[in-house]
């Protein structure tokens, strides 16, 4: 039985692939499930319209990601912690603390989206990384100071 997969499926196919399959795998796992549909030619035209919803919806997700990582380029922020001899700082700078001197800035970044190769545990100028979607990179960078 030939049908449209609704859902990517490990080892089957990926979101709107026609893929031929046993009968009763279709019947009682995939079609139940509501992972694939029978494969019609209306059910063609519907997976096509949504396909094609979906790309217009990635691309907005996309662009205002692009913007956003336009604002981070150009944005520099401050970190003033407590540090001892040698410019060593007491304890290290966070994602948390990062995003929420973003915040103030006017830039609102959640944390999981910043990515620190290794913790900060020293004054300094630091570029760090913010990866906001899976093509759209930005580096923020950042200054350490002492309180």
């Amino acid at each position: 039985m030939n049908v449209l997969l609704i859902q990517d499926v490990n080892g089957l196919g990926a979101m709107g692939d026609e893929v031929k399959v046993k009968d009763g795998y279709a019947r009682n796992y995939l079609i139940p499930q509501k992972i694939a549909m029978e494969a019609t030619p209306s059910a063609l035209r519907v997976l096509e319209r949504v396909k094609k919803e979906k790309a217009r919806v990635a691309a907005q997700e996309k662009a205002e990601c692009e913007r956003v990582a336009e604002k981070i380029n150009g944005a520099s922020c401050t970190i003033t912690m407590e540090a001892g001899e040698e410019e060593k700082l007491f304890g290290a700078v966070t994602a948390d603390m990062i995003a929420e001197s973003l915040g103030a800035e006017g830039i609102e970044i959640d944390k999981r989206k910043i990515e620190l190769a290794e913790p900060i545990k020293a004054l300094g100028v630091y570029n760090v990384d913010i990866k906001l979607h899976t093509e759209v990179k930005a580096q923020a960078r950042i200054w350490v100071v002492k309180k």
